[in-house]
C-alpha cells in the first residue's frame, strides 16, 4: 500500500493542483473552469481525437523512455531533439532510396533510425565518458549541429525533392510504410504504437530483470559504490547514453511511417523535450510515463476545442507546465512524509522492543 501511495498520489496530487491553477486563471480571464472542462472530455469522442491522441501520446511514450534511460544513470540527454530528427531524415533517405520486399524495406527503416541516433548520442557519450564533457552541454551542442545538418541533407541538390514551397525527402513507396490499424471516420492508429508498447516492456524488463539493469541503476545511484562492485561506470554511461539515443531515433518514426512518408522543413519538432517532461511526470516508469504520455497528448488536443469555443488556448500550456512543476515538488513531500513514517514506524519497534527486553527481566528476576 506505502508503494501504490508512492507512486501514484504525487501524479494525483499535481494533476489536481495544476488543475485548480487553471480554474484560477480561466476565472480571471472571465472564461469558465466547468465550461472549459466540459469541453476537454467531450472532446475525446469526436473524430479523430481519441486516435489522435493515442498516437501523439505514442510518440511521447517513445521519447519520454529515450529520456528515462539516461535518468536511469542520472545523465541528462537532452539531445533527444536532434537525435530523433536527424535519424527521421536519414531514415525517410534511405526508405526512399530502397525499394524492398515490405517487411524488410520497413525494418531497414527502423533499423537505420536507430543507428543514427544511437551514433548522435555516441558522441556525446565519448566526450562524457574520456573527456568528462557534460552531456547537457554537448547534447545541446549537438541539436544544433543536427539541425543545420538536416537543412543540408534535404536541399535540392544533395537529397531534397522540391514539391510546390516545400523540400522533402523522396517519398518512402508502400513497402517501407508501416500499416495502422484503421477505425473508419474514427482514425487510423499508427503501427509504430506497437513498436512503442514493445519498447515500453523492454524497457521494464530491461531494468528489473537483467543484471545490466541493475548495473544501470546502482552506477546512476553510486558511481564509486559501483565501480568498487566491479561495475565499469565508464562503459556504462556510453551503453546507457547510445541505447537512449537508439530508442531517441525512432520517435520521428510513427508519423514518418504512418502518415507523412517523407521527411521535410516542416516535419513536427519539440518531441525531444516534451519527452523530458513526460518522463518527469511518469517518474521513469514504463507505466507512469505511458499514463503521463497520454495526458500530454490529451492535452495538446485540448488546445484546439478550448480555442473553438473561445476559452484560451493557453490554459493548456499553463496546465502542462504546472503539472512538471507540482509532480516534481509533490514526490519531494510524499518522500519526505513516507521517510518521517518511516522513522517513526522504527523509533515504535525500538521502544517495543525496550519495553519487552524489560518485561523480561523482571519476569527472570
Amino acid at each position: 500500500m506505502r508503494r501504490i501511495r508512492t507512486v501514484l498520489l504525487p501524479p494525483a496530487l499535481a494533476i489536481v493542483f495544476a488543475a485548480l491553477l487553471c480554474a484560477v486563471a480561466l476565472l480571471i480571464s472571465g472564461d469558465s473552469p466547468l465550461t472549459a472542462l466540459r469541453v476537454m472530455i467531450t472532446q475525446v469522442g469526436e473524430g479523430t481525437t481519441a486516435v489522435d491522441i493515442v498516437n501523439s501520446g505514442a510518440v511521447y511514450y517513445i521519447a519520454a523512455l529515450a529520456v528515462a534511460i539516461g535518468f536511469q544513470m542520472k545523465l541528462f540527454n537532452i539531445g533527444i531533439e536532434g537525435q530523433y530528427r536527424l535519424a527521421a531524415c536519414v531514415a525517410a533517405i534511405v526508405g526512399g532510396a530502397l525499394v524492398l520486399p515490405p517487411v524488410v524495406h520497413t525494418l531497414v527503416i527502423i533499423v537505420v533510425a536507430a543507428v543514427v541516433g544511437a551514433a548522435w548520442a555516441g558522441i556525446a557519450a565519448l566526450l562524457k565518458a574520456y573527456r568528462g564533457v557534460s552531456e547537457v552541454i554537448s547534447t545541446i551542442m549537438l541539436n544544433f549541429i543536427a539541425t543545420g545538418l538536416i537543412a543540408f541533407l534535404i536541399k535540392p541538390d544533395s537529397f531534397g525533392v522540391l514539391q510546390g514551397n516545400n523540400i522533402s525527402t523522396a517519398p518512402i513507396e508502400p513497402s517501407g510504410q508501416f500499416p495502422g490499424i484503421s477505425f473508419g471516420s474514427g482514425g487510423t492508429l499508427f503501427g509504430m504504437v506497437g513498436v512503442a508498447a514493445l519498447l515500453g516492456l523492454g524497457y521494464w524488463f530491461l531494468l528489473n530483470r537483467t543484471r545490466f539493469g541493475f548495473e544501470l541503476k546502482a552506477s546512476g545511484e553510486s558511481p564509486t559504490a559501483a565501480t568498487a562492485g566491479g561495475v565499469d561506470a565508464r562503459r556504462m554511461v556510453i551503453i546507457a547514453l547510445v541505447l537512449s539515443g537508439a530508442v531517441a531515433g525512432l520517435v520521428g518514426l510513427p508519423e514518418l511511417l504512418g502518415r507523412d512518408f517523407a521527411y521535410t522543413l516542416t516535419s513536427p519538432q519539440g518531441y525531444g523535450f516534451t519527452g523530458i517532461a513526460v518522463a518527469l511526470l511518469g517518474r521513469n516508469h514504463p507505466l507512469g510515463i505511458a499514463l503521463g504520455a497520454l495526458l500530454w497528448a490529451f492535452l495538446d488536443k485540448s488546445a484546439l476545442a478550448l480555442d473553438n469555443v473561445g476559452v484560451p488556448r493557453e490554459i493548456v500550456l499553463i496546465m502542462q507546465g504546472s503539472v512538471v512543476l507540482s509532480v516534481v515538488i509533490a514526490y519531494e513531500i510524499v518522500r519526505r512524509y513516507e521517510l518521517a513514517a518511516e522513522q517513526r514506524r522504527v523509533a515504535a519497534q525500538l521502544r517495543d522492543t525496550a519495553a519487552a527486553e524489560k518485561a523480561a527481566e523482571k519476569v527472570a528476576s
